[in-house]
């Protein structure tokens, strides 16, 4: 449908319609004269937004991240959280994320960070991914993501793994530790031994 917007614009007025957002994915193009349209890229149910450095080095710590830890970022925007893991701890690290775009920044970010060898990006769906290494998850999400990830944390993490979430919950999941600091929350859980009944489910 926002293809056939756009062409309209094209078409009426010469040029792009104000307030549509022009998203490319260049792997497939059919072609018009004059005019390409791509379809659709993979989008994010998550609005990227960065956190800052006093957020993610509290993450971190609160985590107890070590040079031993494997650091798996659920949603890892533009690798800060996973960086700053190698750079800090010289942890290994891995972020999983839907925007081909962010994934190639954060790569170019762990080169200019001199820490290519200890962290990787890759390009996917969370709820297709295989995190089971991880010895430390950490995520900016939403509430309903987070839900939805829960029993995947579960399913494929080590009991003692701590998970750490920017700003939000895990509903019924109660947190070991919750940190205010100036405008933003960290929480903190551990994997248990035994997930409890009312955990389950979503």
């Amino acid at each position: 449908a926002r293809s056939i917007v756009l062409l309209l614009g094209l078409v009426l007025f010469g040029a792009p319609l104000t307030g549509h957002a022009q998203e490319r994915d260049t792997s497939q193009a059919s072609s018009l004269p004059g005019l390409e349209i791509f379809p659709e890229s993979q989008q994010s149910d998550v609005p990227y937004v960065p956190t800052s450095t006093p957020v993610v080095d509290r993450m971190l710590s609160v985590a107890g991240v070590d040079k031993n830890d494997i650091v798996y970022d659920l949603g890892s925007g533009d690798g800060r959280i996973v960086i700053q893991a190698a750079r800090q701890y010289g942890a290994r690290g891995v972020g999983i994320e839907i925007d081909s775009e962010l994934v190639e920044e954060a790569r170019q970010n762990a080169r200019d960070a001199g820490v290519s060898d200890l962290v990787e990006f890759r390009q996917g769906d969370l709820f297709e991914a295989d995190f089971s290494e991880a010895t430390v998850v950490t995520m900016y999400l939403l509430p309903s993501i987070n839900l939805k990830l829960r029993p995947m944390l579960f399913e494929q993490l080590k009991p003692g793994t701590p998970v750490v979430s920017h700003d939000f919950d895990m509903g019924q999941w109660t947190p070991e530790q919750t940190i205010k600091l100036e405008g933003d929350t960290v929480y903190l859980w551990t994997i248990p031994d035994e997930v409890p009944d009312h955990l389950k489910d979503q």
